[in-house]
């Protein structure tokens, strides 16, 4: 039988307690440092999105082969003094690039060649101390989330992979009558760090949101949405390794009206080269020709998803797919642009950072159609 109580008394101590919800099982001994964790990425990912930059600059001034050598640790030490300067110099007057394009190129000319090469290889370098560094401190701390690890190796293998592509690619321009790296070489290079980038942005966005937020978001998920976001970034992906292709061979500097290319809608010498595969991928006018139709390609269905998106109830979901189609045309555009002025570096390099910017937007729209954040019904 419960105890009589007075109107008057204080029972406030005796009343249980609120008990806060605590996460399930989902989130229990999981979670790690997923803040930290995220902002280590963020500061790759922007190394290397400067990487991307830096070695577009890089190929757009013809530098790329001014370091004839692959040192990983002396290498970082430029030339300290004129003894220094001139052993790289000589070193370089023996490549086909120099004996057959730069012979009359002096020790400053080449001082400028160097700097390029040499920061991007710097920065190559940078990027792999952070996330060696950053690896072994969370790891150490056991402050990585529970699964993350091989999720934070594969970065750090994709890294490595991509020093051992870079060298690759240059090694392809020391031999023989080459004059610059091998367009192949080049496009896998370009390609290798998209997808770096991308995993990077991926990973980032998974961290910053908790496991119980993400699970539940897989119920409001747009798979319809999702895949055609897939399709237009693999089209998309593979317009930027056709760019990459047109960069290699200087296929944007041949064709500079639009749309017409030399006032042909396909230039009448495209598949003038033997074998007849070569003409897709040292064809300039070919291969100039296939980065316009894919880029009208991609707009087309771009302007289609983005259509789609419109179904969606989610503002969030809408407004990535807005962002991807104002990013495509802006891309459009300055393709346009860049052709009719013959691809001088300025503007080139911007249209590359565009293609940074597209991508990443595509893949955030992508990652917004697979985890829609929650949104109130007001």
């Amino acid at each position: 039988m419960s105890k009589k109580r007075s109107i008057f008394e204080d029972v406030s101590s005796d009343t249980p307690k609120q008990v806060t919800p605590k996460g399930g099982l989902i989130d229990k001994g999981s979670s790690g440092a997923r803040k930290g964790v995220s902002v280590w990425l963020m500061i790759l990912f922007g190394i290397v999105a400067l990487i991307i930059v830096v070695g577009g600059l890089t190929r757009l001034t013809d530098s790329g082969l001014s370091i004839t050598e692959w040192a990983l640790v002396k290498g970082a030490i430029p030339p300290m003094n004129d003894v220094d300067w001139t052993i790289v110099f000589e070193k370089y007057k023996k490549s086909p690039e120099f004996l057959l394009q730069n012979a009359g190129m002096m020790l400053e000319e080449f001082k400028k060649i160097y700097w390029w090469e040499w920061s991007h290889r710097q920065l190559g370098r940078f990027v792999g101390l952070v996330w060696v560094v950053g690896f072994i401190f969370f790891a150490i701390t056991k402050r990585i989330p529970k699964g993350w690890h091989p999720r934070l190796i594969f970065i750090g293998f994709l890294g490595g992979l991509q020093g051992a592509i870079g060298w690759w690619m240059v090694s392809s321009g020391l031999t023989g009558r080459m004059v610059d790296v091998a367009s192949y070489r080049l496009a896998t290079h370009l390609g290798l760090a998209f997808i770096i980038l991308g995993t990077i942005a991926w990973y980032i966005w998974l961290l910053r949101r908790k496991e119980t937020d993400l699970f539940q978001a897989r119920r409001q998920a747009d798979p319809g949405l999702g895949r055609l976001g897939k399709i237009l970034l693999i089209l998309t992906f593979a317009q930027v390794l056709l760019g990459a292709l047109v960069a290699g061979i200087d296929a944007g500097r041949g064709y500079v009206d639009w749309p017409m290319m030399n006032g042909e809608f396909l230039p009448s010498e495209s598949f003038d080269y033997e074998p007849f595969w070569t003409n897709f991928f040292e064809n300039p006018a070919l291969v100039q020709f296939n980065h316009r139709m894919l880029g009208y390609i991609v707009f087309i269905v771009s302007v289609f998803v983005w259509i789609k998106s419109r179904s969606s109830a989610l503002i969030s979901v809408k407004r990535a797919f807005d962002w991807v189609l104002v990013a495509v045309f802006g891309q459009v555009v300055l393709g346009i642009v860049t052709i009719l002025y013959a691809s001088p570096w300025n503007i080139a390099i911007i249209h590359q950072v565009g293609a940074v910017f597209v991508v990443i937007l595509m893949l955030r729209a992508c990652f917004e159609a697979a985890y829609p954040k929650v949104q109130s019904l007001k």
